[in-house]
């Protein structure tokens, strides 16, 4: 066999390579620092505890194991060489490091501090006489009736156990009705129950006193066996996979197919099991088994095994002064007549700084102004009772020609989205649902507006979902145009996307699977001639996430030819900055705040003629090549300035709340030096665009 000439560029060494998977893990450690920190309001600590604890689920659910499926099918190792048996085991040693840092802020931590603020979350050892007596009559009357508690023999199996639900292994002693001798039983807790009680005040004697579900389960599980003896009850929680797998190319209708596979959702393969930290051995090793899970997957839990559900907490306590101060985003002048407004000038909105109402009245405006003909639409994820969703209903009513492309396959709301795709379909709204083999991840909005004697198309493109609620959590730039060039783009890929059109050349945009991923080498490689002959040369980006190989290699080239590059990458980086005459130019930074990193923003110098794009793609190798993604470039130069100054400048100033990634893959997290000024990127936005 002939050698193969790519093993010799240097730039493929496995060394150079982080670990995607144990990348994105790390991620969860800055996520729990937010929950650690006592600068950060009492509540909003609460907050990211459970957004770290829900952040590990889901990566088990889809990260693990997607690397469990390399394992079975033998698959290659990812440019870092490590076979996909040594990831899983570093995957689970990294995950158990993490959930003992969640159990001990919370025990140790969170709760002794939100008890002394008046938020009681009580242990069983803590109930006093008049709240047990409480609980026990509530276990009756509102727990009970609801349970079906399962007995291990012969004729009854081990029953089926949904993902991430809560349950009870109950060990019993004596006889039951039948004479049968009790060993293990099961109680299942149904999704219907709350996971989280409220005591009345007048029983508690506090305002705001909870208690777990796990906890009245296990204090009272002895009601439902009578006659017999409860020896222990011990929670626990399955994490299966959940990456529906769907072969488009061998069914006839998407939607029906993915509507079989959600019901089986629950019940795929387990991945992980949490159990009660005093669990006898020969219990868990039953679990194990019934879960064929390998002993590195289980993890002993001091606490609650679903503490992600004291989330509801965060909710139910109407305490401002143990939350982030309320803002309200910035409105747009002249929103009341977006047409106008848009055609005298491309509008930029950077959210959630800048309200999103300006996108929900460019639909509902477009949905009644009779000059108004067609509007087309990306849909990717859009919450309950979408406004968007009602205002494309309320258009198709009045006779446009609507279009939406829903994306069937958006991790986890796939339930939402074909319910509203029936929706629409039922008010007369042409639903599409994307391209065979590739998500619809691109975030488009097109209307086509009759004015005198000709047609003007106007475009919404962001970084975000058309989702009002992510709109106030998440950081996304839109951008609202009239711009003949990149109206014409937009109506080319939604013309791809119904089927009718080649992937013919776009004038302004880049898209995946076609050019985005060519167009950023050859503006990497572009700005690696310029440093070679001497000229100005920079690369600024901020993404989610970043591991595509040829891009690392890329960058690694032109911080070699001297190109100065700045990532703010938020969760998983395959690169390893400044490595020694690899990766000196190359700096790396994650910021995690009040709101969520999402914005992607690419900034090349280009000499004295610099390039800055928004887009809705990470640079990962299934967002630049398995998906149908847009890049926009912001073309008016105030407003190309106003995205470096706040989206990319200003992280790379802040000293808070950024973490700096190591050569060997950690982050040290950043502080002011003596002589500087501290500096948070969100405060500084809250209080120019808020304040």
């Amino acid at each position: 066999m002939p050698p193969d000439p790519q093993s010799d560029d240097p730039l493929r060494d496995p060394a150079l390579y982080a670990n995607r998977e144990l990348s994105q893990l790390d991620f969860n450690f800055r996520v729990l620092a937010q929950a650690q920190d006592p600068l950060v309001p009492l509540l909003e600590r609460l907050r990211f505890l459970c957004i770290s604890c829900t952040n590990l689920d889901e990566f088990f659910e889809i990260r693990a194991a997607t690397v469990r499926h390399a394992l079975d099918f033998d698959l290659p190792p990812a440019p870092d060489g490590l076979p996909p048996a040594t990831v899983l085991k570093r995957i689970h040693d990294r995950a158990a490091e993490l959930v003992q840092a969640q159990y001990r802020c919370w025990n140790e931590v969170l709760r002794p501090a939100l008890g002394e603020a008046g938020v009681r979350v009580l242990a069983r050892d803590h109930w006093n006489a008049r709240q047990t007596r409480w609980l026990r009559a509530y276990f009756r009357d509102e727990i009970m009736p609801v349970l079906s508690p399962l007995g291990l023999d012969p004729a009854h199996p081990f029953p089926k156990i949904l993902n991430k639900s809560l349950n009870i292994v109950v060990v019993l002693k004596g006889r039951d009705a039948f004479g049968r001798a009790g060993h293990l039983a099961i109680v299942r807790a149904p999704r219907s129950l709350p996971r989280i009680i409220q005591l009345p005040q007048k029983v508690s004697g506090g305002e705001h006193d909870f208690v777990f579900l796990s906890a009245v389960l296990s204090a009272f599980v002895d009601e439902m066996f009578p006659g017999m003896e409860v020896k222990g009850a011990y929670q626990f929680r399955v994490t299966r996979n959940s990456e529906l797998i769907v072969d488009e190319e061998e069914v006839e209708n998407l939607a029906l197919a993915l509507r079989d596979e959600l019901v089986g959702r629950g019940y795929l393969r387990a991945m992980r099991l949490e159990i009660a930290r005093n669990c006898p051995k020969p219990i868990v090793r039953t679990l194990l088994e019934n879960f064929e899970l390998p002993d590195e997957a289980v993890y002993r839990i001091d606490g609650p095994v679903n503490l992600n559900r004291v989330i509801q907490v965060y909710d139910l306590v109407q305490r401002p002064e143990l939350k982030y101060p309320p803002f309200q985003p910035r409105k747009l002048a002249g929103g009341d007549a977006i047409f106008e407004r848009v055609r005298d000038g491309d509008v930029l909105l950077h959210h959630p700084f800048d309200a999103f109402t300006p996108v929900l009245e460019l639909v509902k405006q477009a949905a009644e102004d009779p000059n108004v003909l067609a509007i087309k639409q990306t849909l990717y994820r859009t919450g309950k009772d979408s406004a968007i969703v009602d205002a494309l209903v309320q258009a198709a009513r009045n006779g446009k020609d609507v279009t939406a492309v829903v994306e069937l396959r958006a991790r986890f709301d796939e339930e939402a989205n074909l319910g509203f795709a029936d929706r629409l379909q039922e008010a007369g709204v042409q639903v599409v649902y994307g391209v065979v083999g590739f998500k619809t991840h691109a975030k488009m909005l097109l209307i086509v507006r009759r004015e005198g004697r000709k047609l003007r198309r106007y475009v919404h493109m962001g970084t975000g979902n058309y989702h009002a609620g992510t709109a106030r959590a998440y950081t996304d730039i839109g951008l609202v145009t009239a711009d003949t060039d990149i109206g014409n783009d937009v109506h080319q890929v939604f013309q791809q996307l119904s089927g009718l059109a080649p992937a013919t050349k776009l004038k302004r945009l880049l898209q995946s699977p076609f050019t985005l991923h060519a167009g950023l080498l050859q503006r990497i490689e572009r700005e690696t001639r310029h440093a070679r002959a001497g000229r100005p040369a920079r690369i600024i980006a901020k993404m989610n996430a970043l591991n595509e190989p040829q891009v690392v290699r890329a960058l690694y080239a032109a911080s070699q030819a001297g190109v100065s590059i700045d990532l703010v990458v938020r969760g998983a980086c395959t690169l390893r900055p400044g490595l020694p005459g690899v990766s000196d130019n190359i700096r790396v930074r994650s910021i995690v705040g009040r709101f969520l990193e999402h914005s992607r923003v690419y900034w090349f110098a280009n000499a004295d003629a610099p390039e800055l794009f928004c887009a809705s793609a990470d640079w990962l190798e299934r967002n630049l090549l398995r998906r149908v993604e847009v890049c926009f470039p912001i073309l008016e130069p105030e407003l190309a300035a106003r995205v470096k100054g706040e989206a990319l400048d200003n992280y790379l100033a802040d000293n808070l709340n950024a973490w700096e990634l190591q050569a060997d893959g950690s982050y040290r997290h950043l502080v002011p030096e003596t002589d500087a000024m501290p500096h948070s990127a969100q405060a500084a936005l809250l209080a120019k665009l808020c304040g």
